[in-house]
Order: C-alpha cells, then structure tokens, then sequence
C-alpha cells in the first residue's frame, strides 16, 4: 500500500520538480490546481520511486493521476495497482490524455477501458492570438474591446500584488452575490479560488486586475504550465459591464507575452459542464482541446 498524505504548501518542494520533468499539458498536472482542489475531490499524494502519484475521489470513484517524474513507468503502475488491491477499490486513472493511453497501452495491452471525460477537456489557444485578436472569428472580441474603451474612459490595468489582492478578493465577493457561487461545480470552484487568494504568495502565482473608476472590475490568476504553456486558473469580470471580460483576456495574455515570449499556448482549463462557461470558451475559438479520459483496468 502507498503511504499517501494530505496535500499541504510544503509539498510544493517537492512535488513541482516532478512535475517540471514531466512536462504535461492537463491542467490537472500542477501543484496550484492540486493544492487549491484537494479538499474538493480528496487529494493525496505520495512519492513513488521517482514519481509524483495523486490520488482523489470524484463521484464516488477513487482514480489516480497519471504519475509525474522521470524513470521506470511500471514500477510506478505496479505499486498503484497494488495498493488500489490493498484499499479494496478498481484501478482507475483519471485525466488521461492520448500520449497517456499511448503509453498505458503498450505496458498493459488490452488492460484498459477508457471513457472520455468531456467535462474535464481543456481549452488551448495560441498565446499571440488572444494577445492580437486577429482573423474574422475574434472581431466580435475585438468590438468589445473598442466597446469598453469609448465608454470606460477611467479604467487602468494592474498586476496583482500583495497591496491590491484584498481589492480583487472583495469583488469575487460581490461577483458571487450577483451569480449563485453556493451551488454545483461554481461552489467548488469558488472553494478552490479562495486557497488561490489565501496562499497567493505561497503559490507563487501571478494575476492582473482591470479598475473602473478606481474600483476593480475584473481579475484574472495563473502561471507557466508547462515548457510553452501558460495556465489561467481562474478570471472574473462583471458581466453587465460590456467588454470586461474580453479586456481582462486580452490584457493579462500581452502581460503573458511580455513576460514569457517563449511560451506558445495558453490553457484556459476546462468548462466543468457549465453552458455558460463552455460557450464562452469556444467562443474563443481553442486552437487545440486537451482531451481527458477516464481508464478503467481489467484483468484480460
């Protein structure tokens, strides 16, 4: 049996490195998204021969990431098969991409059933067009950018600091009186924003904000992915203000830009199922999708 533990702001030390020398693409792979989810689905976490191994309970079901680091992969899968044997539950892995399931096939062939988690797909765009808004399919972004503009004289963008946070947290706040931020997946989601905002420094995590006459308005949170992707873990605007979101998108992808001119992609997580999120998302038009999958095993 693994000898697992809570997740806790000291296992930043340890765990990032391995998910460096990993270098995936899920969103799911990175320690902000771990640490500021782990109350919500149960995560704990263990290192094994190498590796980073996450394990969570979602829907009643006890999955395992796909493990991260560098080394011998099937020493790793065995010891997880093992203790999922030992704990009396299936051997589930969650978040699976297509290198995954690659990979996974051709250590267990035939031993694995896999289901597409739809929900959990994340949306990715190249970085220099959410910067420049080009092409036929973006002018609606761009008219309410040109929007906001000619009727927001006053507004500024900042970065987010320590000084300013508290700012930001108090319009999540009224944020959450206007949209039902106590029901579903928006309730999880707002749990999980509120360890962003407690454990900002700690995570190392960077964010800009827009102000409107002085107030804020708008914000947005996130931070290198991976070796040419960005991560936006979270971004609210007032939806009554026309424009808003679309001047935060832009605005923190040219601070992106400006701070990493390497990066190529931007992750823009995934929609959890909600309609309104997932039109907005593909509103965006997403250059590539990062497909999730669920992989059951079965004795062949």
């Amino acid at each position: 049996m693994i000898d697992f533990k809570d997740v806790d702001l000291d296992d930043k030390k340890w765990m990032e490195p391995l998910l460096t020398a990993a270098d995936l693409s899920g969103c799911h792979q990175n320690f902000t998204n771990i640490f500021a989810w782990s109350k919500i689905y149960h995560y704990r976490v263990a290192q094994v021969d190498g590796f980073l191994v996450v394990k969570g309970v979602m829907d009643d079901v006890t999955y395992y990431f796909y493990p991260a680091g560098s080394g011998n992969l099937m020493i790793v899968f065995e010891a997880m098969k093992q203790d999922a044997v030992s704990c009396g539950h299936e051997f589930v892995l969650a978040g699976l991409s297509p290198e995954n399931i690659k990979q996974l096939n051709s250590l267990y062939p035939e031993h694995f059933e896999y289901r597409e988690m739809r929900d959990s797909f994340d949306y990715v765009y190249f970085l220099d067009k959410l910067v420049s808004l080009a092409g036929n399919s973006l002018h609606s972004k761009r008219n309410y950018i040109n929007r906001f503009k000619k009727e927001n004289q006053d507004w500024a963008f900042e970065k987010i600091t320590l000084d300013n946070l508290s700012d930001c947290w108090e319009m999540n706040k009224e944020w959450c009186k206007i949209n039902p931020c106590d029901e579903g997946s928006i309730a999880e989601e707002n749990c999980a924003v509120r360890r962003c905002f407690n454990n900002f420094a700690e995570l190392s995590i960077e964010g800009g904000l827009i102000r409107l006459e002085g107030k804020v308005i708008a914000y947005t949170m996130g931070e290198k992915l991976n070796s040419d992707t960005y991560v936006i873990h979270v971004e609210k605007a007032f939806g009554y203000i026309p424009g808003a979101y679309q001047m935060i998108n832009r605005e923190f992808a040219a601070t992106i830009k400006e701070k990493y001119p390497d990066l190529v992609y931007v992750n823009r997580e995934e929609d959890m199922g909600v309609e309104g999120l997932r039109k907005a998302k593909l509103s965006y038009h997403p250059d590539k999708m990062e497909e999730k999958h669920l992989g059951t095993y079965f004795e062949g």
